[in-house]
């Protein structure tokens, strides 16, 4: 009986050989996360992106693309778009026709660019940072406190530059970001709070700049009022090239943020286990956020609803987690303000008047689809 066994022991353990070689060369399992994923990989970097994100942004170059270069076919100088296409892309064209769409109008397309991609970053952090939809600083009041900044810098001050009124946007902005935070904070931060304080206070910066509008003669309140409603006509690359700059460094200052705020919308106690402080990661998201408001409120007046709209509307496109986002959130705005802005050059009105009505029905929506909800 003793050598069958040992037959059978060592014909077991030979058949079993072969079974955990080939275990040992198979593939490792693949992990599903749901949706398709593209593997990224160089000598220094490897990461997985949504297949439906690529998609998405490809769109949204796509139509800033076919807009931009349709807003620049209209205006008083009449341009079709052959010569648009060519002013653009060669130097065989009339040097009038380039000056018009080189020197004039493209100046205004980079700007409808530079502006929705700044308000759209901004409102997927404080978004993210307020784990509310509503939480966009148009809703809470750091628009208002930056609008606020710059009427009081123009007509108080008498400075009407683009480095004072930048100043003006940010110091107004991050004050009442630091009286709103100061105000809602109770024991802890809460969304609501925050909220329902920065719109009281919105709304006490609105009484303080209608104030000083009837204060002050009536041209200068009308160049306030043009300035107040959101307009990016007569912009030329003088005021491109300083925005730009400040719009790449608060980009930068922002990319920490898009892997802290996700983590700090589980909760102080979650983002504290994985090493995030939540009172230093909500400073610096609030000043970063502050910073790309002042940046747009400054250069072309407060434009209104994009960055409410932008990061939910980018959500629901890429069918993501969170509306922090930066390549697809940034682009999502940039769309959303050059195809506003081509329409208000049909319609001869400012931007910030398109966005407004646009952004007010989407806001009414947004409200109505979240009571439906809690019902």
């Amino acid at each position: 009986m003793t050598p069958g066994r040992d037959v059978v022991e060592a014909g077991g353990s030979a058949s079993a050989a072969p079974t955990v070689a080939s275990r040992r060369s198979a593939a490792p399992p693949t992990v599903d996360f749901g949706r398709r994923l593209l593997r990224l990989e160089t000598a220094g970097l490897s990461a997985l992106v949504p297949v439906r994100g690529v998609v998405v942004c490809a769109a949204l170059v796509a139509v800033i693309l076919v807009a931009g270069v349709t807003s620049m076919t209209v205006g008083a100088y009449d341009v079709g778009l052959g010569d648009v296409l060519r002013a653009l892309l060669g130097p065989s064209v009339d040097a009038d026709v380039r000056q018009v769409v080189v020197e004039w109008r493209l100046p205004r397309v980079l700007f409808a660019v530079l502006c929705g991609a700044a308000l759209a970053l901004s409102g997927g952090i404080f978004q993210s940072l307020t784990r509310n939809p509503l939480g966009s600083p148009d809703i809470i009041g750091f628009g208002v406190g930056a609008q606020f900044g710059v009427t009081l810098t123009m007509l108080v001050l008498g400075l009407n530059t683009y480095t004072y009124k930048a100043a003006g946007a940010l110091v107004g902005g991050l004050a009442t970001a630091l009286l709103v935070y100061a105000l809602a904070t109770k024991g802890s931060v809460s969304s609501f709070r925050l909220i329902i304080v920065g719109i009281g206070v919105s709304a006490g910066l609105g009484s303080l700049t209608s104030w000083i509008l009837v204060s002050v003669s009536v041209e200068e309140a009308m160049m306030a009022a043009t300035w107040g409603a959101g307009s990016l006509a007569s912009l030329g690359f003088d005021q491109l090239v300083p925005a730009a700059v400040v719009l790449v460094v608060a980009v930068l200052a922002a990319l920490p943020l898009t892997r802290a705020l996700p983590v700090l919308e589980m909760g102080d106690d979650a983002a504290t286990a994985l090493g995030i402080s939540p009172g230093r990661t909500r400073l610096g998201a609030m000043v970063v956020g502050v910073l790309l408001v002042a940046l747009v409120t400054a250069a072309a007046g407060p434009i209104s609803f994009i960055a409410l709209a932008a990061p939910q509307i980018c959500q629901r496109l890429t069918r993501s987690s969170t509306p922090m986002g930066t390549v697809s959130v940034m682009l999502t705005g940039a769309a959303l303000v050059v195809v506003s802005d081509t329409v208000a050059q049909l319609l001869a009105v400012p931007v910030g008047v398109v966005t407004v009505s646009v952004g007010g029905l989407y806001l009414v929506w947004l409200l109505a689809g979240q009571y439906a909800r809690r019902v």
